[in-house]
Formats: structure tokens, C-alpha cells, sequence
């Protein structure tokens, strides 16, 4: 989401919602190859500018799209025509053995605003890694968006910012989290819509849910027992397999690049000619 307005007021969260919600069945088009990573842009709501920051281990497909203040961990893999914008709200992490699906993405609402002068952070908009809401606190190391380590986000799903998920989650294909918490080994079934409740550790959302009550939260059945307990390991054992291959190859072919002797200069023309 893109996030302006004449007062420079921070976006309401129902807005921005909405505009979330529009944007899950819109096609994906693939970013060009040598622009796929980059910088953000200095903005009145993004006052450090950075490169994302990528394991060694970690593979990006071409056509995918990582900006700014974006930390991918080791063994992650991000599919075509993924992104991951860290331009407006600051930090998105994604951890170790975790993987972004074609046309998934991570996004997240402003964290800090320029207001007369000074800087400040805004409240409810950062989560700490052990999934604590953060207010106005300066000097605290805060996330937009936390995903945690073996989180799947399947195909055209989207984690909204503020948001925190916890490690060893399964987001289904075309599934919205805005504004949550996730916890730790829940399957999230495709297009379940969370947004602003608390999801309890090791819990089911069935296909299609809509939660925005926590009562509705809490009543979640257990993901034991409901025959997908298993499915994630299943997922990210495909995607870590996916991340090391691809990584393998790239080194294969960039060797035999290297290897390959220099063609040979083409001959001068013969004079008058």
C-alpha cells in the first residue's frame, strides 16, 4: 500500500484494510531483473533508507521484488513475482527456512512519522521478535512485519503490517493477516481473512474464515487433529529444497560463465572498405 495524505495524518487501518483486501485477486507482473533489489526512498514516514539485507543462503527469483528494510534469513526462498516492501512500514523480517510464494507478498502501514520538525514513532504499528505490541518507544528494535522461522506464505497471500507470525505457521493461498498476531504452528487455510485479533499458539482457521472478533479467535478449534497439522513441514521442506537448487545452479552456470574463453576480436576490415 501506498500511504499519503494532505494532513500527513497516518492511514486509517480500516482504509487501509480495504485497499489490502482489493489488491488479492490483482494479477502480478514481474519486476525487471537487474531492479529487483533496491533501496527505499527517503519519505515524511521513512527517515533511514537501506538495502535489504539477504543471507548468503537465501534465494530470490529474478522476477520477484525486495525493497529497503527487508531481512531475509538463512534457506529462505521467494518465488516468482513475490515482494517484499519495506518502504513504508520498517522492519519486514522473514526467517530462516521460511518461504514467500508466487504473487505472496509482505507490506506494512507507516512506523514512524515526520511531524513538525521531529520524528516520531507511531503506536501499535511495530511488534518485538517475541511478538509484543510496541507503543511510542524510541531505541527499541520493533518490526512492521515479523515472520517467524518455517513460515509458509502460499501463493497470493499477504501479511499486512502490523503484523507478527509465529515460526512453524502455514498461510494458505490467497489468505490476508493485517493488523495481528499469529502465533506458533497454526494453519491459516486459503482465503481466511485475520485481522486485529490474536491467534493462539497451535490453532485451525478454517477455509474462507473471517476473523476480526477476538471471541471469534479464541474459539479457533486446534490445528491437531484436523489432518494439516503436518502440512507445513511438508511445505517448507519443498521450498528450502527449491532455495538450494536454484542457488546451486546459479553457481553452476556463473562458473561456466567464467569459464568460457573470451571471444575472439573480430577481424579489421580491409582497407578502403
Amino acid at each position: 500500500m501506498t500511504s499519503r495524505s494532505s494532513a500527513r495524518s497516518p492511514r486509517p487501518i480500516a482504509l487501509a484494510l480495504a485497499l489490502a483486501a482489493g489488491s488479492l485477486g490483482a494479477g502480478c507482473a514481474s519486476a525487471e531483473p537487474a531492479s529487483n533489489m533496491r533501496r527505499n526512498v527517503p519519505t515524511d514516514f521513512a527517515r533511514v533508507v537501506v538495502m535489504p539485507k539477504v543471507h548468503e543462503t537465501a534465494f530470490i527469483d529474478p522476477g520477484a521484488v525486495v525493497i529497503g528494510s527487508v531481512e531475509l534469513g538463512a534457506r529462505v526462498f521467494i518465488a516468482p513475482n513475490a515482494f517484499l516492501r519495506g518502504d513504508e512500514g520498517a522492519r519486514i523480517r522473514i526467517g530462516d527456512d521460511a518461504n514467500v510464494q508466487d504473487c505472496a507478498g509482505c507490506h506494512g502501514l507507516e512506523t514512524e512519522v515526520q511531524q513538525g520538525g521531529h520524528w516520531e514513532m507511531l503506536p501499535g504499528r511495530r511488534f518485538t521478535a517475541d511478538g509484543k505490541r510496541l507503543g511510542k518507544e524510541e531505541g527499541v528494535e520493533g518490526y512492521s512485519v515479523w515472520i517467524g522461522d518455517r513460515v509458509s506464505l502460499a501463493h497470493q497471500s499477504q501479511v499486512h503490517g502490523p503484523a507478527w507470525i509465529g515460526e512453524d505457521t502455514f498461510i494458505g493461498m490467497q489468505a490476508l493477516v493485517f493488523n495481528a498476531r499469529v502465533g506458533r504452528g497454526c494453519v491459516i487455510m486459503p482465503k481466511a481473512l485475520v485481522m486485529q485479533v490474536e491467534v493462539a499458539d497451535g490453532r485451525f482457521v478454517p477455509p474462507g474464515a473471517i476473523l476480526w472478533k477476538q471471541a471469534d479467535a479464541d474459539a479457533l478449534p486446534p490445528a491437531k487433529g484436523s489432518g494439516f497439522e503436518k502440512l507445513n513441514a511438508a511445505v517448507v521442506h519443498v521450498n528450502t529444497s527449491l532455495a538450494a537448487g536454484y542457488l546451486r545452479a546459479a553457481h553452476e552456470r556463473k562458473g561456466e560463465s567464467e569459464a568460457e574463453p573470451a571471444a575472439a576480436p573480430a577481424p579489421a576490415p580491409a582497407p578502403g572498405h
